[in-house]
């Protein structure tokens, strides 16, 4: 709770700012998202009173992990489980004659683009995934810690939105899709030998895939994606068992090990 309490403390003078000034970074990215750092700083400083300069640094080092992930299936899930989902929503978009746009990519800017939302997922994932569910996990389920931490990001992310002009039911479909993507970043990350970096890359491919639904975001619903990403965070549970959303019944015991 007091990591939570501490993201959003931090993230308010952001949201304040970004409410005076009216800036988006990208189209529908206000100023406010810079709160992205928010979550590891409160890991570093969390873990700095706690165990001082050596918990620092196990933090930051989970910045590159991929080494944890043992299965290389699961690189499969963490690029294109997002990127999937998105794609189910364009096509369930045209098979219900929803308005969409022919797609435009605006194919020189994607590198820069990736290169900022891997790190501002990377920045967030530092925090919601390897300093709170790793915690999370040895008092609950998979499923539950997962879920709490999905309604935090959820409500976190609730000021941006509404800078930017989103409507009360709009932003609420998207609170509902975040708690489903944290169920689902979860997932990965537990399959993924607790791999930050994992979970960092899959979080920032929904980003991409936001930012590049057609266009720029500009036809993005998240009454189509919310309800899609719902279904397959409920069959993954299903699957693959509330407990530790894994088939091993050694992971967790290994990742709080570790």
């Amino acid at each position: 709770m007091t990591f939570f309490l501490l993201v959003f403390g931090l993230s308010l003078p952001l949201w304040i700012v970004g409410g005076l000034l009216h800036v988006q970074l990208l189209p529908g990215v206000p100023l406010s998202s810079l709160m992205v750092v928010c979550p590891v700083t409160a890991a570093v400083l969390l873990s700095w009173k706690d165990d001082g300069r050596d918990g620092v640094v196990r933090v930051l080092r989970r910045s590159l992990d991929l080494s944890r992930i043992d299965r290389r299936l699961w690189y499969v899930p963490t690029f294109l489980l997002m990127p999937g989902i998105a794609i189910a929503a364009y096509g369930l978009m045209r098979l219900l004659r929803m308005e969409l746009p022919g797609p435009q990519v605006a194919w020189g800017a994607v590198p820069g683009m990736l290169a900022m939302v891997i790190l501002a997922a990377l920045a967030e994932e530092l925090g919601w995934s390897g300093y709170a569910t790793d915690r999370l996990q040895k008092n609950m389920t998979a499923l539950q810690a997962a879920a709490l931490i999905g309604v935090v990001t959820g409500v976190w992310h609730v000021v941006p939105l509404l800078e930017v002009g989103r409507s009360v039911g709009w932003t609420a479909w998207q609170v509902l899709n975040i708690g489903a993507a944290r169920v689902l970043l979860v997932w990965v990350y537990n399959n993924a030998g607790h791999s930050v970096t994992a979970a960092a890359l899959c979080h920032a491919s929904v980003n991409v895939s936001w930012q590049l639904f057609p266009n720029q975001g500009s036809h993005y619903d998240p009454r189509v994606v919310g309800l899609i990403t719902v279904a397959v965070a409920i069959l993954v549970s299903v699957v693959w068992g509330p407990k530790t959303m894994t088939r091993r019944r050694d992971t967790r015991r290994a990742g709080l090990a570790a």
